[in-house]
């Protein structure tokens, strides 16, 4: 007879974890990265926009969407620059360090979390799998949940063991993605590997997929999922993310995130993003004009650039945001910031229900249609609902709606939802 699957045994529950740390309550919970979560998860919807209301193309390649001198093309080059891969480095960092975080407080109370963990991540993978086939294909939870089962050993290592690891990791993806692009030969392996996968859509059956019905959007939706879930998790993005959690991991040890450290160092951070991380963008990017946007130098070369160099803009912007978090003064904006970082997930999918009934056709059906200068209002106004919204939830609730389902799936009761007097003291 078979033995349990890796998601069977994740789900099963020993009776004696009942008795494991439950989720953190306000006061242990550490407001810095709070912000820097709320920073980062807003950050990232200006990349994201672009994939929810543009042909997929668009989103690498400003040339299809209009000539190089329009206020949307330096619409995207300030995208491409300051906020391409940067907030999601940002976001996968703050996952490492909260996996160390979830697991140091079962151990700190002489329990194992192995269990605990891997069930987390199995309900991450199951809610991930409903919002890229039921909502939208650009979804990140499920690479979370996968990359999550690996991160989880490496969490007893020391600083200098998990950057070591995590930049051997990212070099992985780097290297992966070159040897993809540059050998004709791997190419041939791997699309023989994958031959089953449905071909890209042309652009105008991506138009019409997306400005149809519900289940017209599907097929779309369905084969982008694929493609995301399989190819590019193998070549590209399981060895970026596990990486960066482990880097995320390494910076909570060093108390990098905790805003604690001298300002010096915050703000050599903030140094080598402006002299370094931005120029070598810059530089790839109009190195990448230079090839007319060749396809093949673009995905194997152009990306480079930015792959690497967006590490130290995260830099950065974690240096920024470290300094206005230990800034007394500036409470009144970092406040709503953590609001929306304690319901990170909920926000997340918040922006996934709000762009797609904007842009494809069981909403307003305005895929293709608005400008990227026409994005940035909206994003705007996203931001603005969720930064109000989230700050007004959790004076009434411990936590968001998506994090209480996901809380109370992994500890396998329902949390409490609603505040009451002493939660609210």
């Amino acid at each position: 007879m078979a033995g349990p699957t890796i998601l069977e045994s994740a789900l099963r529950v020993d009776p004696d974890e009942r008795q494991l740390p439950q989720p953190l309550v306000e006061k242990e919970r550490i407001d810095s990265i709070d912000v820097l979560r709320g920073f980062a998860l807003l950050g990232i919807l200006p990349m994201n926009i672009q994939a929810f209301s543009m042909i997929r193309a668009a989103y690498w390649n400003p040339t299809p969407s209009g000539d190089p001198k329009t206020a949307d093309f330096y619409v995207w080059l300030f995208s491409h620059l300051l906020v391409d891969q940067k907030f999601i480095t940002i976001f996968s960092m703050l996952f490492g360090a909260g996996i160390l975080l979830m697991t140091g407080r079962v151990e700190a109370a002489g329990k194992s979390p192995a269990a605990l963990h891997y069930r987390r991540m199995a309900w991450l993978i199951a809610i991930g799998l409903a919002h890229s086939y039921l909502l939208w294909s650009g979804d990140i939870l499920v690479a979370y949940g996968l990359c999550g089962f690996v991160v989880f050993l490496g969490r007893h290592l020391r600083p200098r063991s998990l950057l070591a690891l995590a930049i051997l990791f990212i070099a992985a993806g780097s290297s992966s993605l070159l040897a993809y692009g540059m050998w004709p030969a791997l190419q041939s392996i791997l699309g023989h590997l994958f031959t089953w996968m449905p071909r890209p859509l042309s652009p105008a059956a991506e138009i019409a997929a997306y400005r149809g019905s519900w289940f017209a959007q599907m097929s779309a939706r369905i084969q982008t999922s694929i493609q995301a879930e399989t190819f590019s998790f193998v070549v590209l993005t399981f060895w970026q993310v596990t990486g960066l959690m482990l880097a995320g991991m390494a910076f909570l040890k060093l108390g990098v995130l905790h805003a604690k450290l001298p300002h010096r160092v915050y703000w050599s951070m903030i140094a080598v993003a402006m002299c370094i991380g931005i120029p070598v963008t810059l530089y790839g990017t109009l190195y990448t004009f230079t090839s007319d946007w060749n396809s093949l130098y673009s995905f194997a070369i152009g990306t480079q650039f930015n792959y690497w160099a967006s590490l130290l803009v995260s830099l950065g912007w974690i240096g920024a945001v470290m300094l206005a978090s230990g800034n007394p003064a500036l409470h009144p904006f970092t406040r709503p910031l953590a609001a929306v970082g304690r319901m990170a997930l909920t926000n997340y999918l918040m922006q996934s229900l709000i762009c797609t009934t904007i842009f494809y056709g069981h909403g307003f059906g305005l895929f293709a249609k608005v400008a990227r200068v026409s994005q940035l209002a909206i994003v705007i106004a996203v931001w603005a609902f969720q930064l109000a919204f989230s700050s007004i939830w959790l004076k009434r609730f411990l936590f968001g709606p998506a994090e209480w389902l996901w809380r109370s799936l992994t500890y396998v009761q329902w949390e409490p939802l609603r505040r009451n007097s002493e939660s609210a003291a």
